[in-house]
């Protein structure tokens, strides 16, 4: 009964009926304009085809619908876009999307191999120059440059050929299929996720291959210098006391801090190798206790804090670890 009523309710459709056709990468994103009107007022569908197996049913919203890693939105012409994230190859086939009684297209969504790194991670200080890249292939290399910041019922035009924004530049190496945007002077408003990919021109609508930039700002609050000794023990006390309740972290630099870092259980001991982590939010104090230093614990460490999603504030902390003879000399 649910497919039938599906489509009965696509059947009722007036007007000429529209088909696209776009090609993305696995792993990646894709961002369609359909061209078409909103309307805030009418439920919106999608279907996957042939079975017409629902995505989105029978959703009024004034601008924002979304559906697992579908998304419908009202762009700031009015218009509606398709966004689909972290495509697989059981994305591919065919699409109905519907504006009930005002309009409805077919798209078919094809898929290649990934091309280029899809997703990244990027952490920068406050107040100084964020840079990533984004990778694009070869039969793109003509193709508008574009960037996008998604917000959480809004995904914003950044950068195109015919909007500028103030901070934010960028310069494309044809010869390495790479764009390189930079971000001067960032604050904790610039922190978010980015989409940055090529814009694709059709006569009557447009779309975006897109790969997906994860900026992190961090606000140094002080760096400190600690020695200890080879087989001996250490407690490193990391103080938040504006920050109690928020979870907090302990990395090393750089590789254990470029990746995503998990926050230790609070208010109990957590075990992490032979390091032990005890967040006290009581007091906004991380305690750090290494039980038997090693030659190789010796580095530069961040002890932070998740302020927000992508906001941080950290303490910069340099761990020096001498041998039992060199300390006795």
């Amino acid at each position: 009964m649910k497919i039938l009523l599906i489509f009965f309710t696509f059947s009722l459709i007036s007007g000429a009926v529209r088909c696209v056709s776009v090609t993305g990468y696995s792993g990646g994103s894709l961002l369609l304009d359909s061209g078409k009107r909103w309307f805030s007022n009418s439920a919106k569908y999608m279907a996957k085809l042939p079975e017409w197996r629902t995505i989105i049913n029978d959703t009024k919203h004034d601008k924002w619908i979304n559906e697992g890693r579908f998304t419908l939105f009202k762009n700031n012409d009015g218009k509606l876009m398709i966004f689909i994230r972290e495509l697989n190859q059981q994305d591919a086939g065919r699409y109905a999307i519907e504006v009930l009684h005002k309009w409805r297209i077919y798209m078919t969504l094809n898929l290649e191999d990934s091309c280029c790194k899809v997703s990244k991670r990027v952490m920068v200080n406050i107040g100084e120059t964020a840079t990533f890249s984004c990778e694009y292939s070869q039969n793109h290399i003509n193709d508008p440059k574009i960037i996008f910041k998604e917000g959480e019922d809004s995904i914003e035009t950044i950068y195109s050929t015919s909007k500028k924004t103030e901070r934010f530049s960028v310069s494309d190496d044809r010869q390495k299929n790479i764009f390189t945007v930079r971000i001067t002077d960032v604050t904790p408003d610039d922190g978010g996720v980015y989409l940055c990919g090529v814009w694709i021109n059709r006569h009557s609508y447009s779309y975006s291959i897109i790969n997906t930039v994860h900026l992190y700002i961090i606000t140094k609050v002080g760096v400190s210098r600690v020695t200890g000794h080879s087989g001996g023990r250490m407690m490193i006390k990391c103080e938040h006391p504006q920050h109690k309740t928020k979870p907090k972290y302990f990395c090393k630099e750089p590789d254990g801090c470029s990746e995503s870092k998990n926050p230790g259980v609070q208010d109990e001991w957590m075990e992490n190798g032979d390091v032990s982590l005890y967040d006290d939010t009581r007091a906004g104090v991380l305690m750090v206790f290494f039980r038997e230093l090693k030659a190789a614990d010796a580095g530069t460490y961040r002890c932070g804090v998740n302020v927000s999603h992508y906001a941080e504030s950290s303490t910069e902390l340099q761990l020096d670890v001498r041998d039992v003879l060199q300390a006795n000399c």
